[in-house]
């Protein structure tokens, strides 16, 4: 004969087991769903506002290292723990409509002299201070920089380029740009997939 305590135990275990219903059993389902669609949709707004955005490439300012209609993400991290980098390509705000964003390469860092002279892009800095060739191997072999300039940096300034000398609107047209326009970095190009690849800063050789 059982006792009265095994009979309750028995009742409860039976209710339990009997609990979940198919129809709970979907609303259940759906409100997991719901659940990780809001997680998607946030963890997607805090890496695109805080941490990577996409980007689409217009112009041809940038070839032959990048071409009109690409894709790209632009890393928006590393320069809040670093100082830009010669040779960086960047995503800034343009200082004469800061709703246009450009695309350009870190040419001069801040404190250093750029001149262009001769189709050449000479450094001046206190390691060069008599000034010294910038070598780009990223350019085109042949290609030679436009202008007859000399800008100085001021603390927090850049002077940034386009790869593609003759067709960029940039430093030597503008002027400097501040570090506070800097939106991010390229980190890596999406698109198109046989030109996807992620990008580093250049090594340098520079040349009296």
């Amino acid at each position: 004969m059982k006792s009265p305590l095994s009979s309750m135990h028995e009742w409860i275990n039976r209710r339990n087991r009997s609990s979940l219903t198919p129809q709970s059993g979907v609303k259940l389902f759906f409100l997991e769903l719901v659940k990780v669609g809001i997680f998607t949709i946030v963890t997607i707004f805090v890496v695109r506002t805080f941490l990577f955005k996409p980007f689409y490439v217009r112009g041809a300012s940038m070839e032959t290292n990048f071409f009109d209609h690409e894709y790209l993400i632009i890393d928006e991290v590393s320069y809040r723990l670093n100082e830009p980098k010669r040779g960086d390509v960047i995503v800034f705000r343009y200082p004469n409509d800061p709703s246009q964003y450009f695309l350009k390469r870190v040419i001069g860092l801040p404190g250093e002299t750029i001149m262009v002279r001769n189709g050449r892009v000479i450094v001046i800095n206190k390691d060069f201070q008599n000034g010294i060739v910038l070598n780009e191997g990223y350019l085109r072999p042949s290609l030679r920089t436009p202008g007859d300039i000399s800008a100085t940096m001021k603390t927090g300034q850049y002077f940034v380029m386009g790869d593609n000398r003759p067709a960029s609107w940039d430093s030597r047209g503008f002027g400097p740009i501040s570090g506070s326009a800097i939106v991010g970095r390229v980190w890596v190009r999406g698109w198109p997939f046989d030109r996807a690849q992620a990008f580093s800063t250049p090594q340098y050789q520079l040349t009296k």
